[in-house]
């Protein structure tokens, strides 16, 4: 593939690279991890029109052309370039982000950006790197989780291609993660994870069932609305856990007495969660077994914490996505923290 970017891009990631050289290593990787993605990008329609682009490749993206059509025109989503360039990546995520908490909390470690502001999590272009990090977080005691990522949002600044990584997933679930990184570009409150990714949860749900309807997909529909249903269940026993764990850790008791009671809730979580997978007829994901602790709980809660919070603020608009957008901005205005709109 050619290489094909706004010269605007590369002035602005050249400028980046240059002011953060002296930031540290951190900074670095993540300009240089943008850079190659933006040097890997091309137009869709580029990409379709090569001769040598396989057809299910250039079905995939004829899809997300339609789906970008229907954010604009049916979700009130951004209007600009954003998925309308493809990127090949040699890997599975484009990044990986390692999230942490103290042993006895299921509150979040924060990491502060210029542009983001304060999340809870930290993301890296490099698995290695991201392990490297994890590795460090435990022997300070933390609980760490790290998990891969298919896409992510510079939140309008830059014009985000779709990635190979997001091809990775089904039709519904790649015009969803469509609809929910376009989320992010319309509303992004600084410093606030659990408000953005819930907010774009919604987004995104609302959209794909808005554009199943439409297409009449009446088969995926339903599927979509059974993935949702054990969502919801798997997002409920955690909570649950998590408030236990909570109250666990407020008492004044031995810590090797609080690890063990700790480590015995985990274990009821676990058990709980793979009957809940079973029961769906889905794979228990290799987190129930490899790392549930207090980092999973936290990132779970930053994705879904909020969520119930959203539906009824959109339930009160009647369905009504401008009603919704705007209720969602007059309470990221009242915190005093909106980035971007």
């Amino acid at each position: 593939m050619t290489v094909n970017f706004a010269a605007k891009t590369v002035t602005v990631l050249a400028v980046l690279l240059a002011g953060l050289s002296a930031s540290g290593c951190y900074y670095m990787q993540a300009a240089r991890g943008q850079l190659e993605v933006m040097r890997r990008s091309e137009p869709i329609e580029t990409v379709v029109a090569e001769p040598g682009t396989p057809g299910s490749l250039s079905r995939r993206l004829r899809l997300v052309q339609e789906a970008r059509a229907f954010s604009i025109a049916e979700l009130g989503l951004p209007d600009n370039e954003s998925y309308r360039s493809y990127a090949a990546l040699d890997r599975d995520f484009v990044v990986w982000n390692v999230f942490a908490a103290p042993e006895f909390s299921t509150r979040p470690r924060e990491w502060c950006f210029p542009v983001a502001g304060c999340v809870g999590y930290r993301g890296y272009f490099a698995e290695a790197a991201a392990r490297r990090k994890a590795d460090r977080l435990r022997a300070d005691g933390f609980d760490v989780a790290v998990g891969g990522v298919p896409a992510y949002s510079t939140l309008g600044r830059l014009d985000d291609p779709v990635l190979s990584t997001m091809l990775r997933w089904d039709d519904v679930d790649l015009v969803a993660m469509l609809f929910h990184e376009l989320a992010h570009q319309l509303l992004y409150v600084k410093g606030d994870t659990a408000f953005n990714e819930s907010f774009a949860t919604v987004v995104e749900e609302t959209g794909i069932e808005r554009w199943l309807e439409a297409r009449g997909q009446d088969a995926d529909y339903e599927t979509f609305r059974h993935r949702q249903e054990l969502q919801g269940r798997v997002i409920g026993l955690v909570e649950t856990a998590r408030g236990e764990l909570d109250a666990l850790y407020r008492q004044r008791i031995a810590p090797a007495e609080m690890r063990r009671r700790k480590a015995a809730r985990l274990e009821e979580l676990a058990a709980d969660l793979r009957a809940a997978f079973k029961q769906a007829g889905r794979a228990v994901p290799e987190w129930v077994d490899e790392d549930l602790n207090n980092a999973r709980l936290a990132s779970m809660a930053l994705y879904h914490g909020r969520v119930p919070e959203f539906r009824a603020l959109l339930g009160e608009c009647a369905g009504d996505l401008s009603c919704f957008y705007d209720r969602c901005r007059d309470a990221a205005d009242s915190s005093g923290r909106r980035a971007g709109s």
